[in-house]
């Protein structure tokens, strides 16, 4: 990861240098006027990319924030606060802040349109503010001042340039951390997140946050950059437009935001030659975001795919040699790792658990099975805690969890699978790994993925297949080393030699990592394989316990899965 984030930034920094020598050296004045028009727009979309590109929330709002960075600098500016306009920026950016974690506070609570109708509340609301307060020392012809030695169009397009390039190096390396992979999780499943003990609060807080800062810093270049400004350069109609184009190029990548700039600035200045009014262009913008929508690809993460072809190679091998030792830290006991009493859930007149009474010793793979809507992914969400409106207790090594939230549940020791794999498409194998797992070596990752026989820890989650993100869900709540293991059906897609392995995999896990297991599944050659135990429920009631041959040949079990008597069977 850090080779990927250092080779990215070379790249950055490398394109900024040519761009930069051949704007001021070849382009007229004018035009280097429009390209530091089209960094500033490109700051203000990677803010943008960052909530929405990268956390999946809807933020219309990003130039209310770019406001105030701008005013903010024009009230140090007429103030004569020490330093200059690096420093004022700088402060613009983090005047932004504030107001990015009060916007953020509804979206702990609220998600799609709704987030979006409070945003675009918000902006309209900022729009009022703005039109009654004057620009600081428009109306005494006191201009924001460029740094000395940037003071021309050239040379303050290098400034420009300068700030585009530490945000973007700055954004590659922040999105390869784990808090990068925290924000794909968020957007990719919340509830996937939580149970990888990831507070979704705070990575939604701080999403907003970073993201109100860098558009604090564009709203800062801003005032630089013309002087003076009015309450229409960060009017709502421009948060929608560039919106619009962040979604269509991607500006969660650093050359999508740099693409949605030169679109942002080419489109009003081609329309302004040909006479055409300026609304047109931000139709445009809309048509294009809807087929990026569509396609479920911006333009940049299609460059990037079609460079990934042209490029590809074979990943490095795994060292088929590597294995895991058992945890030392993690000896393995023989108590009771998770206990539910009197467990009951009611869903009106349904009940869906009746008072299940369920112990998963430590040290061992217990089972839990039944026909299809028996209550198993009921207990399960309710053990994880996903749901709370239960009577009954849950114990994790004889203490009481049940006033834990999901996300405090896992990080104290229950981690769980999902009967679909929720895992984010744009992380890697390693990357995902140390999501779950939490800070890992190299080393340690790779020697997980041997265990599981999953592919290289460079490899795209996206390339892989179904089954194989089936895998990799068992290795990233093993990788935390959790007390219990709650796998729900992660035999499914699985090829009958698949499950076998699988199988056998599981029933390692309590020596290699220390956790106790609980395996849902309705694949009773996988449960043979792996429990040493099984639970069955049928109709939310536990109807049998006890070990595997004993249990699947009881009369009421043959029943439940079959519908028919034992002596009907007989007959």
């Amino acid at each position: 990861m850090k080779r990927a984030s250092f080779r990215s930034a070379s790249v950055i920094v490398a394109a900024a240098m040519v761009a930069g020598a051949i704007i001021t050296g070849l382009l007229p004045g004018y035009w280097t006027y429009l390209a530091t028009s089209v960094l500033i727009s490109a700051v203000a979309l990677q803010s943008i990319g960052l909530v929405a590109g990268r956390t999946g929330m809807i933020a219309l709002c990003q130039m209310s924030f770019a406001g105030v960075g701008a005013w903010t600098v024009g009230y140090l500016n007429v103030g004569g606060a020490p330093g200059n306009l690096p420093v004022w920026i700088f402060i613009g950016g983090l005047a932004a802040v504030p107001f990015g974690v009060a916007i953020g506070l509804p979206a702990l609570r609220l998600r799609g349109i709704n987030l979006a109708i409070v945003t675009l509340g918000f902006a309209t609301a900022f729009d009022a503010i703005l039109a009654s307060i004057t620009f600081p020392g428009q109306t005494k012809f006191i201009a924001v001042p460029r740094p000395e030695i940037f003071d021309s169009d050239g040379g303050y397009f290098i400034f420009v340039l300068i700030f585009y390039v530490f945000l973007a190096v700055g954004l590659e390396f922040l999105i390869r951390t784990r808090l990068g992979a925290i924000w794909l999780a968020v957007r990719h499943s919340e509830r996937a997140a939580a149970a990888h003990g990831i507070s979704i609060p705070g990575a939604k807080l701080s999403a907003f946050a970073i993201s109100a800062f860098i558009a604090g810093i564009s709203g800062g270049l801003l005032a630089g950059y013309l002087g003076t400004l009015v309450a229409d350069n960060f009017n709502m109609m421009q948060s929608l437009a560039l919106f619009a184009v962040s979604t269509m190029t991607g500006a969660q990548f650093a050359e999508g935001a740099l693409i949605g700039g030169i679109l942002a600035v080419a489109f009003p200045e081609i329309l302004r030659r040909l006479n055409l009014g300026q609304d047109i262009g931000n139709v445009l913008f809309a048509i294009g975001a809807t087929q990026a929508l569509s396609a479920g690809e911006s333009m940049s993460e299609t460059l990037r795919r079609k460079v990934r072809g042209w490029r590809k190679a074979a990943p490095a091998p795994l060292d088929a040699g590597a294995r895991i030792a058992p945890p030392a830290a993690v000896p393995l006991r023989h108590g009771t790792a998770l206990s539910t009493r009197g467990l009951t859930v009611r869903y009106g007149a349904v009940v869906a658990l009746n008072h299940v009474d369920l112990a998963v010793p430590e040290g061992a793979v217990s089972g839990l099975i039944g026909p299809n809507g028996a209550g198993k992914s009921t207990l399960i969400d309710a053990v994880a805690g996903f749901l709370h409106s239960y009577s009954g207790s849950v114990e994790l090594a004889g203490d009481a969890v049940d006033d834990q939230p999901a996300h405090v549940r896992a990080r104290n020791g229950i981690r769980r699978t999902w009967q679909t794999t929720r895992i984010a498409p744009e992380l890697t194998v390693g990357a995902y790994v140390r999501l779950a797992g939490g800070e890992m070596s190299d080393a340690e990752v790779q020697a997980i993925l041997n265990w599981i026989e999953c592919p290289h820890p460079d490899t795209l989650v996206a390339s892989v297949d179904a089954g194989t993100r089936r895998l990799l869900d068992v290795a990233g709540v093993v990788a935390a080393r959790p007390k219990v293991v709650l796998l729900d059906e992660p035999a499914a897609g699985q090829s009958y030699e698949e499950t076998i392995k699988l199988g056998r995999h599981i029933a390692e896990i309590p020596k290699l990592f220390g956790c106790a297991v609980l395996l849902v599944e309705h694949d009773m050659d996988l449960v043979r394989a792996a429990c040493s135990e099984i639970t069955v429920l049928d109709f939310g009631r536990v109807i049998a316990a006890g070990a595997p041959a004993v249990v699947l040949e009881d009369p009421r079990v043959r029943k439940a899965y079959l519908g028919i008597e034992e002596g009907n069977a007989a007959a």
